[in-house]
């Protein structure tokens, strides 16, 4: 019983404590007249007859009580009739009777007028944009013409794609400006605030979006200046080799010794080892012979010196080379070196010749090549009455004789320069979008 009557008191003076706080405080007069009344109303009426919205709005007061009847065309103007009546003197309690209006034609007159005075107001702002945007289109103007002037970025920039870059970022700089002014003109600078606070968020979310795009583009650019490899220069770049057809603003394009087109992203090019086998023009070529282990290993050493210095191929300087590199179960090691002017010389071509010629060389000093050996166990057999062969008779070391050219055969580059010439081929159809140039210096 007694959780009844709490609640019953709850639900009772909930509505009087909301209907308080929107009634006027103080203290009540004992004086009550008519005149007051009038002038209560009076004042009212013309406080609402000042303000827009309240023209269907009518007041009575009684005892200092008023009451408030009809509609607006919105909520928030009836309900901000309590605090404009609360505020004149003598008002006891407001009765607040007014509701929004549901009226087609006093809705949309709103609406109207408000389109009337900026159609209005656009008019007559009209003379001044238009100055505005004839001082932002001058400001433009002026930006083109001095980007149009080829001579001054070529010099400043390191090759034709920097320059495009420095022309750009000058034409957006005076479109900035073009802005400034006009907005200067017409006196609303504040605004350029919130438009380069809104430019900088976009710009932020499309650079999320586009992350790669851009990663490639600032690899492109680095690229472009530090020129690591010219056209048709041999490379590999993240095990992928062949020669340079061109760098583009996005990727770099090689073609493989197979002739196919591989396109590899600049940020991978940037970030990646490239080897450039181009840079110089001596080359080594590297080749391993195996030997039998019972065999003069010092005369297979320099009979394989001897004969690639014999080649006509290979370069004196440097040398070529051989040496013992490693021991096996049945073979023992023989790696060979030489150097050769890529230029002229094939190295395919001439690492086959020095292997055939090497050898040759060998096998005609007495150099065995190693046969696979099986130890195998069982019951011991007879001794054999005679030998099964006849024992080995020791070779008499022979200096080879410079290899006659005759007996080499051909190890002209003529595949690479066949390379050179459909990589030339294809960079002259697309030279606008090569970023190499022969005059830019490599690091």
């Amino acid at each position: 019983m007694f959780r009844i009557l709490l609640l019953l008191c709850l639900f009772l003076t909930t509505p009087v404590l909301a209907q308080s706080t929107d009634q006027p405080t103080g203290t009540i007069s004992v004086a009550d007249s008519a005149q007051q009344d009038a002038a209560i109303a009076t004042r009212i009426r013309n406080i609402l007859w000042e303000l827009e919205g309240y023209e269907d709005v009518t007041v009575t007061v009684s005892s200092g009580i008023v009451t408030l009847r009809g509609t607006t065309i919105d909520a928030t103007l009836a309900a901000n009739l309590n605090d404009l009546a609360s505020r004149v003197e003598g008002v006891v309690a407001i009765r607040n009777q007014v509701t929004e209006t549901t009226d087609v034609a006093r809705r949309l007159n709103p609406a109207l007028e408000r389109f009337e005075k900026r159609m209005s107001d656009f008019i007559a702002w009209l003379p001044l944009l238009a100055i505005a945007f004839a001082a932002f289109c001058i400001v433009v103007l002026l930006g083109l013409l001095v980007t149009r002037l080829r001579h001054p970025w070529d010099r400043l920039a390191p090759n034709a794609f920097i320059a495009d870059i420095l022309r750009q970022i000058v034409r957006l700089a005076f479109v900035v400006a073009g802005i400034v002014v006009a907005l200067d003109i017409l006196g609303a600078t504040a605004l350029l605030s919130t438009i380069l606070g809104a430019a900088g968020i976009i710009g932020l979310a499309i650079g999320f979006a586009v992350k790669d795009t851009v990663e490639n583009f600032i690899a492109s650019v680095m690229l472009s200046i530090r020129q690591p490899f010219r056209p048709n220069d041999a490379v590999e770049i993240n095990g992928d080799e062949g020669k340079v057809i061109r760098l583009t603003s996005r990727a770099t394009i090689l073609l493989s010794y197979d002739g196919n087109h591989i396109r590899i992203p600049n940020s991978t090019v940037f970030k990646s080892r490239i080897v450039n086998y181009s840079m110089n023009a001596e080359r080594r070529f590297l080749f391993d012979i195996g030997i039998d282990p019972g065999g003069d290993m010092a005369l297979a050493v320099k009979v394989a010196q001897d004969t690639l210095a014999a080649l006509p191929f290979t370069l004196a300087s440097p040398a070529p080379d051989a040496w013992i590199d490693h021991i096996g179960d049945s073979t023992v090691t023989l790696r060979l070196i030489g150097w050769i002017d890529q230029r002229a010389t094939s190295l395919v071509s001439a690492r086959g010749e020095a292997i055939r010629l090497s050898i040759k060389a060998l096998a005609e000093a007495g150099i065995d090549m190693p046969e696979p050996t099986y130890r195998l166990i069982g019951q011991p057999a007879a001794e054999p009455s005679a030998p099964d062969k006849e024992p080995r008779q020791p070779v008499t070391p022979v200096k080879p004789a410079p290899v006659p050219a005759e007996e080499v055969l051909n190890t002209e580059a003529t595949a690479e320069q066949e390379l050179e010439a459909i990589v030339n081929e294809e960079r002259r159809d697309r030279v606008a979008e090569d970023l190499l140039t022969r005059d830019a210096p490599t690091e």
